[in-house]
């Protein structure tokens, strides 16, 4: 007999989390409850309950967390300007740590004994979503499925379906995309398919959420985005909620071809895999947040926070959000973004970001001394000499010692 007499389902409605409920049951004699996300995803939702009520569960969570994704996920992350082995902006990895808090949360408040996800154990979700539920609950039991059980084909997962008298829509599974996607306000990403093949070229039907630069349009779009301590706060003016700005720079982005990516990428459990992503809103607030920073932060603070932004790009790409280091290195980020106010002005140009004005009342650039023209005394130019000089004694030493240093 079982130990887990209630387990909280990380639950979408699709075909394979409608077979863990049901495998769930049989296997471990255990109630169900189903937790389902709304991140943005653009999906209906109502969907996965009326499955779920079909399937006889009685606690159904659907929330709609749009606005606590942004706010306290997506926007600190771009504090950071931070990006996955440099190109990766990170839209499957922002989202875990959240779903993970609330399975969490909804186990404390439903007394149950576990928590579960449909994640493989090929990919990185799985790490994920566990190294954040056994930060915040420690003593918790975590279910994952695919490391369990033997239905490790579509064909068998089908098969179990329909053995089982699972509500999942056969007709529609046939006409399935042939990638596997995971979607949210950050990014859509897809896997699989072609995409296997990593000389095969994604095929132009794939991509959802953005046009191609070459269909886009001949006219550049230009925004101004207004800066608050390194969030966004306003486009063109009007004042958004976090979840408004990056709804509104997604349509702005994927009209103008922004956004598009196609990586092969180093996963934590040591594989590489590629996968295509359209990201164009962050791809958008990347792009203008170092423009912002670029007038208002100090030189050697700018350039730490680069050297920094890998590391906790690593933490966010591995599981570690809800980590002592991750929570250390956003307080130095944090506090870096206190001088982080103004705003960029973007255009936006088939496929291209391209920042063309920045002002700030934090600003550092200063004309006076930056001008080829007459600066009127306020730059000295004869210092440049002694500044060379002393940069260079240790060369001069060296040279004069014989050693050679070209």
């Amino acid at each position: 007999m079982s130990d887990v007499k209630k387990v909280v389902l990380a639950y979408s409605g699709g075909l394979d989390t409608s077979i863990i409920l049901k495998w769930l049951e049989d296997t471990y004699g255990c109630e169900v409850v189903t937790f389902t996300a709304d991140l943005g995803q653009g999906e209906e939702l109502e969907p996965a309950r009326a499955k779920a009520e079909k399937m006889g569960v009685k606690e159904i969570y659907i929330e709609d967390l749009r606005e606590e994704f942004v706010r306290d996920y997506v926007f600190p992350m771009f504090r950071a300007n931070t990006i996955y082995e440099g190109e990766y902006l990170l839209g499957t990895s922002i989202a875990r740590p959240l779903i993970a808090k609330r399975l969490v949360e909804i186990a404390n408040q439903t007394g149950a004994d576990a928590i579960s996800h449909g994640a493989t154990g090929k990919g990185n979700d799985q790490v994920r979503f566990e190294l954040g539920a056994y930060a915040l609950k420690p003593g918790v039991k975590v279910i994952a499925p695919w490391r369990e059980w033997d239905l490790l084909s579509r064909e068998k997962l089908m098969a179990y379906a329909k053995e089982h008298d699972i509500p999942v829509d056969f007709a529609k599974q046939g006409k399935k995309s042939p990638y596997s996607m995971d979607a949210n306000l950050l990014h859509i990403s897809y896997e699989g398919g072609i995409l296997e093949d990593p000389w095969a070229e994604p095929e132009e039907d794939m991509w959802r959420w953005s046009v191609s630069p070459e269909a886009a349009p001949d006219t550049p779009t230009y925004i101004d985005l207004t800066y608050e301590k390194g969030d966004i706060v306003a486009i063109d003016g009007e004042r958004l909620k976090p979840h408004e700005v990056l709804e509104k720079l997604n349509k702005l982005g994927g009209a103008n071809g922004i956004g598009r990516l196609d990586i092969v990428e180093n996963r934590y459990v040591g594989m590489k895999s590629r996968g295509a992503y359209e990201t164009p809103g962050g791809t958008i607030m990347l792009k203008a947040h170092r423009a912002i920073e670029s007038i208002t932060l100090d030189r050697e603070v700018a350039h730490l926070k680069d050297e920094l932004m890998p590391r906790y790009a690593e933490m966010i790409y591995n599981g570690y959000w809800w980590s002592p280091e991750r929570k250390l290195l956003q307080t130095i980020i944090d506090e870096s973004q206190e001088v982080v106010n103004g705003k960029v002005r973007v255009k936006l140009y088939k496929g291209n970001v391209i920042p063309v004005g920045r002002e700030s009342a934090d600003t550092l650039f200063d004309e006076n001394i930056a001008t080829f023209e007459d600066d009127a005394g306020a730059y000295n130019q004869k210092d440049a000499e002694g500044f060379i000089k002393l940069n260079a004694l240790r060369l001069r030493i060296a040279a004069n010692k014989g050693r050679k240093l070209g």
